[in-house]
């Protein structure tokens, strides 16, 4: 992997003046603006494309005048990055789970816990494209459900994937940036506690709602619930194969230090297997579109541009922030994350960190050489990752399972009804996941 010498990567954040990050801060101002404003023009992927044109070509070229290897650098992490997600996202599309479960609280908590692990393991996108939709299936006699789905966007979509790279694009990209793939491992304790504390307050949640619905409807919900079974079955179980082949490729990358181009020929060949061997109809019966995965091509393009000087800037100046303690940045990469793209916000505040410790922000590793500098970047792991569900725009399967609901007849919450949710439930527990492990 190219890697920008840190007497390089200081020098161009000197060059580049603050008001270089203006693109960067208009291009994720608006992902999280236009939508509310412009929903009708943002729905169609060109449109997002021409915003990543606008704002990123000019951001690359400038780049390139000063530094080349800077732009080849972005431009290598940029198709890493859509490669892994592709991945997951096509290969988890011919998984299909089919039958009906028993929406019941003490089973919806268990296919809550299965998502929590498998997050890790296939990732957030596609551990949520997976289960969402058997959820759907299992609590469709339930009149209020909007709660099950804003729990499930909490674990499955984002606190289940703290523990490897596959887990968050945010890991992810620090993987690509030098950290060991099992490094993330060492996060078990804050996933395992916040993780826990959001399943026994889900139950808590769904058991008093169910049992107010059974009081309210004629008939036994137990019941009803129950005699809407039908027996599970998986079909293109083949796939899991292919999810393990990416996730060994991952780890063989990471041990053997392959060049980026083996990497992504690996991973691609697993996307063509999975495509290949996986009839037509189980993708249709998914509801396969590949329009999710372009608007994130479209996207992240204009965002791995135009990041480049805010990058750079924060690993020269980084100090300057006056972040020290781990919670500083465990807060601050969360509030960030909470609004803003999550995995851009972890390249911004490890980039920082990296400053404050005066090390490569090119080379995230060098970060861990330090015990200073291997806490700071547990802090900003955990606050990218958790605090991504505190807004539908904090990571990208939010939005995705909330379309996916209410496409199915459930009345999701507002954006600011969903925030409400986030304010009473998960900000306690970042709190606590504070207090616990980071003071």
């Amino acid at each position: 992997m190219p890697v920008l010498h840190a007497a390089a990567a200081l020098q161009l954040g000197h060059q580049f003046p603050l008001w270089s990050v203006a693109p960067f801060v208009i291009m994720l101002i608006g992902i999280a603006v236009l939508p509310l404003v412009a929903g009708r023009i943002w729905e169609y992927n060109h449109n997002k494309a021409l915003l990543s044109l606008v704002l990123g070509a000019p951001v690359a070229i400038w780049t390139a005048t000063l530094d080349s290897s800077a732009v080849v650098h972005a431009a290598g992490e940029y198709v890493a990055f859509i490669v892994l997600l592709g991945a997951l996202f096509v290969i988890s599309g011919g998984i299909v789970v089919r039958g009906t479960l028993a929406g019941t609280p003490g089973l919806n908590t268990v296919l809550l816990g299965i998502g929590a692990v498998l997050a890790s393991i296939i990732g957030t996108t596609g551990a949520s494209m997976l289960l969402v939709r058997p959820l759907l299936r299992a609590n469709s006699v339930r009149w209020r459900k909007a709660h099950v789905f804003v729990f499930f966007i909490f674990i499955v979509a984002n606190a289940g994937g703290l523990l490897t790279p596959m887990g968050d694009p945010p890991l992810f990209l620090g993987f690509l940036r030098g950290v060991p793939f099992t490094w993330t491992l060492r996060l078990w304790r804050p996933w395992l506690l916040a993780n826990a504390v959001l399943l026994v307050l889900f139950y808590i949640v769904d058991s008093t709602i169910f049992r107010a619905e059974d009081l309210a409807r004629p008939g036994d919900l137990d019941r009803i619930a129950v005699e809407h079974q039908v027996p599970i079955s998986v079909a293109g179980k083949h796939n899991f194969l292919f999810l393990a082949g990416v996730m060994a490729v991952l780890l063989a990358s990471g041990t053997l230090a392959l060049p980026n181009a083996v990497q992504d020929a690996g991973i691609v060949l697993m996307i063509v297997l999975s495509w290949l061997t996986t009839p037509k109809s189980l993708r249709a019966e998914n509801g396969f579109s590949w329009s999710p995965i372009v608007e994130v091509a479209a996207l992240f393009a204009g965002i791995f541009a135009t990041m480049i000087p805010a990058l750079a800037i924060l690993n020269a100046r980084g100090g300057e922030l006056h972040l020290q303690h781990p919670w500083h940045y465990f807060w601050a990469s969360g509030a960030l994350s909470s609004f803003l793209d999550n995995a851009p916000t972890y390249l911004t505040f490890a980039s920082a960190a990296s400053g404050a410790v005066g090390t490569d922000a090119a080379d995230l590793g060098q970060l861990l050489h330090t015990e200073r500098g291997a806490t700071l970047l547990a802090a900003i792991c955990m606050g990218s990752v958790f605090m991504g569900a505190n807004t539908y725009i904090g990571n990208g399967p939010n939005f995705m399972v909330k379309a996916i609901a209410e496409q199915g007849g459930v009345r999701m919450p507002g954006f600011f009804g969903y925030i409400g949710y986030s304010a009473a439930i998960l900000i306690p527990l970042f709190v606590v996941l504070t207090w616990v492990f980071l003071l």
